[in-house]
């Protein structure tokens, strides 16, 4: 007999996110967690891209919005030593809430509660093994050790995952030997910011904002003069392998900026100080029987900013699925599609982010070209949106059933276009009064959203009515759909096509249903 349905390992982002969307679908996660507190180590500095749409659409967004401290950044972000500019879009494909890690957890923390999931912090799995019905874990906790079983166990223990190494579960990539720091921090009154956002040194001279490349590493510098807070960021090439819990200091910021540039910098308060190596490892399975992994123990990306985007949604898209299994109505091989579905964008997002080590660690005048024709290729519209959307991670088209092809940009999934993609907000008007997609999405349930008030297709849809909530409307914005089936993590399952006669139409939704949500 399981003593839990699903036991989560870690809670970081992506253990607490999908503790919290379990929790929504109806099921009683556990999470295992083997520091006794939340750690206050600074890592990720906010959040960015497409989560940020998911947790709008769950009716969160503004209590994380409230919880930043400072005002929301313009959409400029580094990619590879140049930058993406989407201040001149007047709809920017990618956005970033700055949070640091610390609040983001304790936000996501707080949710959990709220939604009376169990965390047991102080508590190790120090062994587990897994059969055909069960897993089962050994813990180390305050009290000594004990044992659990489970139906399913999730690994979200980071980048040293041992549930991926207990499951057998190969994570081949590769290491790269830069070492990244970035310090927020504050200047004392004999530093100049200049209105340029240049810094004036007393010794030294002026530094420049932006990136420096040097012989030794390279160095960027934002800063204001309306801001009492500068960003120094130095990556240089070291050996040294560094304990990710050892918190990095002010003399070490100073000592790299030394070596690096060449100046000695003083430094006031530090705002935030993060100390971060790259490497390119991706699972090979992210499942193995009964045991699935997520966040960085799935994906560990050469590059800032996509992290915990990517785990977080790797959440999302498997609660529901997990929640299907547990409930007794999955079709035959949903739980399977976490890993097609899941692997396809850590694939993508794999993508950029090592596009992003060629373009930035070249250092010779080729790379220098390299960087200037890219940056050049970025001044027009069309390629500054793709470009953000692979960034969000708005790109990714999930294969649909029986189309036999996968995309990451928009084509060969399913027989409507957006089948596959993340549902686009609607202005809805119902019997009910004014709604909009967003806020349907706010239950984490499948919806069969009839936008051309068709009785066949929810007749068709009738059978399905304890898993399937059906919503008819009209909108005032150009129609996407005669109708759509909207999967709980907000991606399209079908779509009708504009004027499609009704009984093709209902006969490709049954199919859809039971293809999605199981035998009615």
């Amino acid at each position: 007999m399981t003593e839990a349905d699903v036991i989560i390992v870690g809670a970081g982002p992506a253990g607490l996110m999908l503790a919290a969307e379990l929790r929504l679908a109806g099921v009683r996660p556990l999470v295992l967690e083997r520091h006794p507190q939340r750690r206050d180590i600074p890592k990720a500095g906010g959040l960015g891209g497409q989560i940020l749409e998911l947790l709008r659409y769950r009716g969160l967004l503004e209590r994380f919005q409230a919880a930043c401290t400072g005002p929301l950044p313009a959409p400029r972000f580094p990619f590879g030593g140049v930058h993406l500019d989407f201040t001149r879009l007047a709809d920017a494909p990618m956005h970033a809430l700055p949070l640091p890690q610390q609040s983001l957890e304790r936000l996501l923390d707080e949710r959990a509660a709220e939604l009376d999931v169990e965390i047991r912090r102080g508590h190790e799995v120090v062994d587990l093994s897994q059969d055909e019905s069960a897993v089962t874990v050994d813990v180390r906790g305050p009290a000594g050790p004990y044992r659990l079983t489970a139906r399913y166990v999730v690994g979200c223990d980071g980048a040293r995952s041992r549930v991926r190494d207990w499951a057998g579960i190969p994570f081949p990539g590769t290491v790269y030997p830069e070492v990244n720091r970035l310090a927020q921090v504050t200047l004392p009154g004999t530093v100049t910011v200049l209105g340029d956002g240049d810094l004036e040194v007393p010794g030294f001279g002026t530094l420049r904002a932006g990136f420096t490349r040097t012989e030794r590493g390279l160095f960027g510098l934002a800063a204001s003069s309306d801001s009492e807070v500068v960003s120094l960021y130095t990556v240089e090439d070291e050996s040294v392998e560094y304990d990710d819990d050892l918190p990095m200091t002010l003399s070490e910021v100073q000592d790299s900026l030394r070596r690096v540039v060449g100046v000695e910098l003083p430094l006031g308060e530090a705002v935030r100080l993060s100390r971060f190596t790259f490497k390119a490892r991706q699972a090979e399975r992210y499942r193995e029987g009964r045991v699935m992994v997520a966040g960085d123990a799935a994906h560990l990306f050469p590059a800032t900013g996509v992290a915990i985007n990517a785990g977080m949604l790797d959440a999302v898209n498997l609660a529901w699925k997990l929640a299907a299994e547990i409930h007794g109505w999955a079709p035959a091989g949903l739980l399977d599609t976490y890993h097609a579905e899941r692997h396809l964008a850590g694939a993508r997002t794999m993508l950029h982010t090592r596009a992003q080590v060629a373009l930035r660690r070249g250092n010779d005048p080729a790379a220098e070209a390299l960087r200037e024709v890219f940056q050049e290729l970025l001044t027009d519209e069309q390629p500054l949106r793709r470009m953000g959307a692979l960034l969000a991670g708005a790109d990714i088209r999930y294969p649909t059933p029986g189309s036999g092809s996968s995309s990451g940009s928009g084509s060969g999934s399913g027989d409507h276009p957006l089948s596959g993609t993340f549902v686009p907000d609607l202005v809805l008007h119902t019997e009910q009064g004014v709604t909009s997609v967003a806020e349907l999405m706010h239950t984490a349930r499948p919806i069969l959203l009839d936008l051309a008030d068709n009785p066949d297709l929810r007749a068709a849809a009738r059978e399905w009515h304890d898993r399937v909530d059906v919503h008819t409307a009209k909108t005032d914005q150009r129609r996407p759909a005669d109708a759509l089936l909207i999967r709980p993590d907000a991606h399209i399952a079908w779509a009708a096509a504009i004027d499609e006669p009704a009984d093709t139409a209902a006969s490709a939704l049954r199919a859809a249903l039971s293809g999605w949500f199981g035998t009615p």
